[in-house]
């Protein structure tokens, strides 16, 4: 199996993009955001900010090393920015100092604050870049990393298509813990690539 989909990868790529992206966080800013309106126009908004968070990790999944080679940025320096700015999303998650994002006028909430930078923020676009990184064109890891992706956001997708629903069955003490979780799986990532970063360092001389 591991010949046609790195499962060890695959699933490497959904858990840190799940803690990052944290649907069930992004539940109470989706209610939040749509609040007065109708059924349809929060089942589009959905949709509409899945599709531009994809949209917009795909992009930087496809061209994100050729900019970093134009720019002269390397793997390991990439590992240990991304680290960095994944503890510092971690340490908003677990002491709840993240700002919520504010609605902005004559925008569609879709596309901003909740395609991006609520979905796709830094943190989602580095990750992401990282796993390319470290795929280096193997067929196996690119078909893990392409499946992760459309899998974390069918996730968020439904996330947010029954958000109403998830609200009144965890709660919100219930999506608090669930953020809490999160943002301590989201630390040990982050640890680790920084670790991993400065291995890589080391080794390079």
């Amino acid at each position: 199996m591991n010949d046609i989909i790195n499962l060890a990868l695959l699933s490497e790529v959904v858990v840190t993009l799940f803690v990052i992206m944290d649907p069930p966080g992004t539940v109470p800013v989706f209610i939040s955001l749509t609040a007065g309106q109708s059924r349809a126009v929060r089942k589009r908004a959905a949709w509409q900010a899945v599709a531009v968070a994809f949209g917009v990790i795909v992009v930087f999944a496809a061209f994100g090393q050729q900019i970093l080679h134009h720019l002269g940025i390397t793997l390991p320096a990439l590992q240990a920015a991304g680290g960095l700015l994944l503890l510092l999303i971690a340490l908003q998650l677990l002491t709840d100092t993240a700002e919520d994002p504010v609605q902005t006028k004559n925008v569609n909430i879709a596309f901003v604050p909740l395609g991006t930078p609520l979905l796709a923020g830094p943190g989602a676009i580095v990750a992401t870049m990282v796993f390319v990184q470290r795929a280096d064109g193997s067929l196996p890891d690119v078909i893990a990393i392409s499946v992760g992706i459309i899998l974390i956001h069918l996730i968020m997708w439904l996330t947010l298509r029954f958000s109403g629903v998830i609200m009144r069955v965890l709660g919100e003490n219930g999506v608090l813990l669930v953020t809490r979780i999160a943002g301590l799986l989201l630390s040990a990532i982050a640890v680790q690539l920084v670790a991993d970063a400065v291995s890589d360092f080391i080794k390079a001389g």
